[in-house]
């Protein structure tokens, strides 16, 4: 869900980037199954995801979240950071985010055959419609509207453009404290 924070946090390597866009697609064990690079980068996208778990500013943006959100906090948070990175992302990167948005499709798109196949189906509509939608706090709300019809289970995902809303500013400091370590630690693990 929070694809642009991956994508920015992967670097130049084309297979790295790759790998860690699809690794909320990639479950089990990593050993011997991608291409070594690719692997690199899936593994990438499990760290990420283990350092914000354990990361103050993560674990005080998801306690701001109402207690009725229960488990589905960290999901909020990893959409309203992508909202934080790409409603400035010119604070970011150098690149104007359709043009990063564009180039860094036509590099998933050449590694096409190594998605899963459900995240294939699901390519243009990430780079087309979701990410473009996190620019804004309503296009946050649409989006957790959507994710929570697909949900089967009754969820209260909904009302999460609310809880963003209630909480901008904090969740936004949270953000800013967290992204440059989120760096830090991805270009590390990289260069290890």
């Amino acid at each position: 869900m929070n694809y642009l924070f991956h994508l920015y946090l992967s670097g130049d390597d084309p297979a790295i980037l790759t790998g860690n866009f699809m690794g909320d697609f990639v479950k089990g064990p990593l050993a011997g199954r991608f291409p070594e690079r690719l692997g690199r980068g899936l593994a990438l996208h499990r760290r990420i995801d283990s350092f914000a778990q354990g990361h103050p500013a993560f674990t005080a943006s998801r306690l701001r979240i109402a207690p009725e959100f229960g488990l589905y906090r960290g999901i909020l948070v990893d959409l309203y950071y992508d909202h934080f990175l790409a409603s400035a992302w010119r604070q970011w990167h150098e690149e104007p985010l359709p043009v990063y948005l564009r180039r860094v499709r036509k590099i998933v798109e050449g590694n096409r055959a190594l998605l899963p196949e459900r995240l294939q189906r699901l390519v243009p509509v990430i780079f087309e419609d979701m990410i473009p939608s996190y620019l804004s706090t309503d296009g946050i709300a649409d989006a957790l509207q959507r994710m929570s019809r697909r949900v089967p289970r009754i969820n209260p995902l909904a009302g999460g453009g609310r809880e963003l809303t209630r909480n901008y500013h904090a969740l936004q400091e949270d953000f800013l404290q967290f992204l440059p370590d989120a760096a830090r630690h991805s270009t590390q693990f990289l260069q290890d």
